[in-house]
């Protein structure tokens, strides 16, 4: 009887980790459909069929495979901790990948068609994102999963870190509205207002990836759901309390 708490809260966990699957796969099966579809599809040749690669490799890269990422610290919390954390560079390498493939995408059509570059808000933000996770990516790799700095210092940057991932999971996100909004305004802009059946397709593509989002941030957030400390994580903790608190690593 002791245990049904326990129990119950797992069952919630392991139905909201489902929960989030099932959300981020369909962002990607829809945006796949909306482009394919109503956009008439795929193609690597410069033309609208090249940009409509882009689209879909963002979400499935910054969105879908970023959030996974981040969650496996909550789904494998009890695994062991340098498992887990080559699972997440992995999963984050994946995402950078088709990432890149997406920008590519849009810049090779932009200079086929004669399309300027980096003009509107969905490209300055877009790009400042996809350079911050670069970043943030070397960063976790040089630090955490082939750490070449101190405790002191890997413990002075793991908060950064931390809150630096979710940022950029919501601005991922962000960007990726911003992207739906303007794609629908440059293609059916006549119609968009009398409920086209494409305009709410990606009207829905754009509320799956908020709930997305949120679910996420819920699970990474959440106590209770945190990855238990081992010995290098007290380490670090330890390390931080004495930088940010002045104490020393045997203070109370």
């Amino acid at each position: 009887m002791d245990d049904s708490a326990p129990r119950a809260r797992g069952s919630m966990f392991a139905w909201l980790v489902g929960a989030s699957q099932a959300l981020g796969l369909a962002s990607v099966v829809l945006t796949g459909v909306w482009m394919g579809h109503y956009r008439g599809g795929f193609a690597w040749d410069g033309s609208t069929l090249e940009f409509n690669v882009h689209p879909l490799c963002m979400v499935l890269g910054l969105v879908f495979l970023q959030g996974d990422a981040i969650l496996v610290y909550r789904v494998f919390r009890n695994e062991a901790k340098r498992n887990v954390k080559l699972l997440h560079g992995i999963i984050h390498l994946l995402a950078l990948i088709a990432s890149i493939v997406g920008i590519v995408a849009v810049f090779d059509n932009h200079n086929v068609s004669n399309t300027p570059h980096m003009y509107s808000l969905h490209s300055w933000c877009g790009m400042a994102t996809l350079v911050l996770f670069c970043i943030q990516w070397v960063m976790g790799l040089l630090f955490f999963l082939f750490p070449v700095a101190s405790s002191r210092i890997r413990a002075l940057y793991l908060p950064v870190h931390v809150f630096c991932g979710l940022a950029l999971l919501i601005m991922s996100i962000g960007v990726s509205l911003l992207g739906i909004t303007e794609k629908l305004l440059f293609s059916i802009a006549s119609t968009y207002s009398k409920f086209d059946p494409e305009g709410v397709l990606a009207n829905i593509l754009g509320i799956l990836l908020v709930c997305f989002g949120v679910l996420l941030g819920y699970l990474i957030t959440k106590e209770e759901y945190r990855r238990p400390p081992n010995p290098e994580e007290e380490s670090l903790s330890v390390h931080f309390k004495t930088l940010t608190e002045g104490r020393s690593p045997t203070t109370p």
